[in-house]
């Protein structure tokens, strides 16, 4: 590698020499109709002199290509794909114009390889190439310029979050060879699905299968999605499956490595080190292996002749990324799916609004087992509501009612019992007191907020609302619903003093119990597996999650508890669930019956109906008061869109540690939804997108944030 400071100086010349030096560059160049394109009088590659650079400036007016000079010396490694450094000005310069003198040095990619520049000006040189490893490959670019598109960010922010940091190391030990197809597998447990065997039939005849797959309670899930990735394997293609965290990664870990062995797969998480994380990618890149199982960043993974994508339990907030342009991992996915002709397989034992928006829509099928086979795997569920515990002398004395009291002292016999505590920190939300239906707005249907106590107001667009009267009942009258997790752990250590009590959570999360009789008291997604199954289960002040004052409060209720109910034995098996919360709540009716699948319905038909997302396309965008104004008003939005606020964001909880998306200490920012129709999404992003580059040409300094498709709407 060489850079522009190793190249020989040569003392300038001026006048006919000077004519001369530029016609000789020219012609050894062989370019023709070539402009003068020299550095400090270095010799340009023979053929192909330009390089076409993805600069690494995440800022939306310099979302574009910039021509460079390539030097002689650089000409064998700079490839498309490579990783280069070159001259850029600080604030960038003129389109495909590279800093001719004093810009700092700066990350990019080589696209292109270009005869000549449409560029009238002389060129800078590259500076040198990072590495002769290609890393960004043409379907790469093309996938991050289409999310970038979607959620209105710059393609150097996606590839920020697509390509992992270089590690010397890694990248100079060869990869392994690829090993033979394997065979394809039967189809194991998926049996128990109508349509699975022949799901796995169509991935391993190098078919294209779209399925949303609602699974079975109980511990056979990362077997079968193996099994789906063994059989994509057997075609000569390659599999990507994306799970929400490290925990569940290593039991498809596992899985894989028991149905196939060892070396034909890649995990991709974040435990895994930088070093050993790169060495993994730069495998997959390289052919050497054709599936990946991995977390969130692993959506770009680079899989060769992908045939399969597939995403475990996309209700998961941890599969939206917090960096720009804060994609969503199912929505790459089904851009992935699309562009690469592959299948898709969206998996969950819950199901959101999202999944049963893309089969309502014919884009995929359900892939679903008989409800025989569901009501034998799943547990029996009980309810305990609040006219129940109003009564219970034993709820009332050790915040735990009889029937909870007996079911954990009856699981205590043979083995651990799972109590799901919410966590702490939920925003209290306001209810009807008559019927506790959530209040919503009558214009927009946002939350309504109480900030002083006395004042109702909506959360999304601002409206006063107090003459607000609840479409349900009639009522008047609001109540809190104060929310907040309770000191469970002690309390049942006191009512079973002789049972050991375990604690999961996140400072502390276990991956697994022994199937001795034990409490384990676990925050939601903290659930540890219990060699087994556990039970029984408790879960405790259903009331906290349904109270949060956010769109998705039922259905994430609903995927949380049934994500610890399918850690419980069977009916058949005497495992027992009791849940804590208003029986006739729809969730809970959902969890009784378990039809995760009918709550997603109604959901999405509600939200059709009041223009709810996914049916409708929302965008948020943050700042201070007078600069969210301002931007609204200049954006060429689209004529059916619909401005929601703005209105001001709470302050951050107390004692949290700040993140990069909070205002800066001592100011109060504001948010403006805007939502838009279905089929007005890219008009929404491309407005937004083009308004945000706008403003920071003219040298906007103050902050604007974007999110397309906010998960918090509350």
């Amino acid at each position: 590698m060489s850079s522009d400071n190793e190249q020989p100086e040569e003392p300038a010349a001026s006048g006919p020499e000077q004519l001369a030096l530029i016609r000789e560059t020219v012609r050894k160049a062989k370019v023709p109709k070539a402009k003068p394109r020299t550095w400090r009088g270095a010799v340009l590659a023979k053929e192909l002199p330009v390089a076409r650079v993805l600069v690494n400036k995440g800022v939306l007016h310099l979302d574009q290509f910039f021509d460079y000079a390539v030097p002689e010396e650089l000409d064998a490694d700079a490839r498309p794909g490579v990783r280069v450094r070159v001259r850029f000005g600080a604030g960038g310069h003129r389109v495909r114009e590279g800093r001719r003198e004093g810009g700092g040095l700066i990350d990019g990619f080589i696209v292109e390889r270009r005869a000549d520049t449409d560029y009238g000006g002389a060129l800078a040189a590259l500076a040198y190439v990072v590495s002769p490893e290609p890393v960004l490959s043409p379907e790469m670019l093309t996938l991050a310029r289409a999310v970038a598109d979607r959620y209105a960010g710059s393609l150097a922010d996606v590839l920020q979050l697509a390509v992992p940091p270089r590690n010397g190391r890694a990248e100079s030990k060869p990869s392994p060879e690829p090993l033979p197809l394997p065979d394809a597998p039967d189809a194991g447990t998926w049996q128990r699905y109508g349509r699975g065997p022949a799901f796995l039939s169509a991935l391993a005849g190098g078919g294209v299968p779209r399925a949303v797959w609602t699974a079975l309670p109980g511990p056979h899930w990362p077997d079968e999605l193996a099994r789906a990735v063994a059989a994509t394997l057997a075609s000569g293609r390659g599999a990507l499956v994306v799970v929400p965290d490290g925990r569940r990664a290593a039991r498809l870990d596992s899985a894989l490595t028991a149905l196939l062995g060892e070396g034909r797969h890649a995990l991709l998480t974040a435990e895994s080190g930088p070093e050993k994380r790169y060495r993994q990618w730069l495998a997959v890149r390289r052919g050497s292996v054709r599936a990946v199982v991995g977390t969130r960043a692993a959506m770009f993974a680079p899989v060769r002749d992908l045939g399969l994508v597939a995403v475990w339990d996309d209700g998961d907030s941890s599969l939206s990324d917090d960096n720009a342009p804060f994609p969503h991992v199912r929505e790459v996915l089904e851009l992935r799916a699309t562009h690469d002709k592959c299948a898709f397989l969206l998996g969950s034992t819950s199901c959101t609004v999202e999944a049963a928006q893309l089969v309502e829509s014919g884009w995929a099928l359900p892939l679903t087992a008989a409800r025989e086979t569901v009501r034998q795997a799943a547990p029996l569920v009980r309810t305990v509501g609040d006219a129940e515990l109003a009564r219970d002398e034993a709820a009332r004395a050790a915040r735990l009612p009889s029937l909870a009291w007996q079911v954990v002292r009856d699981g205590l016999k043979t083995g651990p019992v799972l109590v799901q505590v919410p966590r702490r920190g939920y925003v209290p939300a306001l209810a009807c007191e008559r019927c506790r239906a959530t209040a919503r707005c009558a214009h927009c249907a946002g939350p309504l907020q109480a900030p002083d106590q006395r004042d109702v107001s909506c959360r999304w667009c601002g409206r006063d609302a107090g003459d607000w009267h609840c479409p349900e009942c009639g009522g008047t009258r609001l109540r809190a619903r104060v929310v907040g997790a309770r000191r469970t752990a002690e309390e049942l250590g006191r009512a079973f003093p002789a049972v050991p009590v375990r604690t999961s959570g996140r400072d502390h999360v276990l991956d697994a119990v022994p199937g001795r009789p034990a409490l384990v008291v676990s925050t939601p997604g903290a659930e540890p597996i219990a060699e087994g199954g556990y039970t029984a289960a408790l879960l405790l002040d259903g009331w906290a999650m349904l109270g949060r004052p956010d769109l998705r409060a039922g259905e994430d209720a609903l995927r949380r508890w049934i994500d610890a109910a399918a850690l419980v034995r069977g009916q058949s098996e005497g495992g027992t669930v009791v849940v804590v919360a208003e029986p006739t709540l729809r969730p809970v009716q959902a969890l009784v019956r378990w039809d995760p699948i009918g709550h997603a319905q109604r959901e999405l038909a509600e939200r059709a109906e009041l223009g709810f997302p996914p049916v409708s396309r929302m965008a948020a965008v943050i700042g201070r008061t007078d600069v969210v104004g301002a931007f609204v008003a200049a954006a060429e939005l689209p004529g059916d869109v619909e401005v929601l606020g703005p209105v001001p964001l709470p302050d951050p909880p107390a004692g949290r540690p700040r993140r990069p998306g909070d205002p800066p200490i001592g100011e109060t920012w504001v948010r403006a939804l805007l939502r838009v129709p279905p089929g007005s999404g890219a008009a929404l992003a491309t407005a937004l997108k083009s308004a945000q580059a706008s403003r920071l040409a003219r040298g906007g300094t103050e902050q604007v944030r974007i999110r397309i498709d906010p998960l918090d709407l509350g």
